[in-house]
């Protein structure tokens, strides 16, 4: 079975979040998505507001940084319109000089509605490899 348009969805959706673009997010996204992010708070996060926010406001992923990604042994499993993804996000920055490089685990499931893969569940875990600023 190709999954190539889960993972253009999905791709697709990474980039609106290191791009800063929040009516791009919001489109790649159902309206009820629910995220675990464990360096923002052990609780569970529902909606969207505190994410636009991240995305629009704060220096998360500073405007104008260069970006690097990689999925990490990706795995997908798709129950019909469900698709459940996971890896290790490898993230690399640079923004004047400094480079930051972190990796965390992260699931996501996705949904189609109306023809279109969405997000609508994120977790996310630390991994044992953490950030590292100014890596050569």
């Amino acid at each position: 079975m190709d999954h190539q348009d889960i993972w253009d969805a999905l791709d697709k959706h990474l980039h609106t979040i290191y791009e800063r673009d929040p009516d791009g997010y919001r489109a790649s996204v159902t309206a009820d998505l629910v995220i675990y992010e464990w360096y923002v708070t052990p609780h569970r996060q529902d909606g969207l507001g505190s994410h636009l926010f991240f995305i629009s406001q704060t220096d998360m992923f500073p405007k104008g940084a260069q970006y690097h990604y990689e999925l990490l042994e990706p795995k997908l499993q798709q129950y019909g319109d469900t698709a459940i993804v996971c890896y290790t996000l490898l993230m690399a920055t640079s923004l004047d000089g400094v480079r930051k490089v972190s990796t965390m685990n992260e699931s996501r499931v996705l949904v189609k509605l109306d023809g279109h893969w969405k997000v609508c569940h994120v977790h996310k875990s630390p991994t044992s490899g953490g950030h590292v600023e100014n890596a050569p």
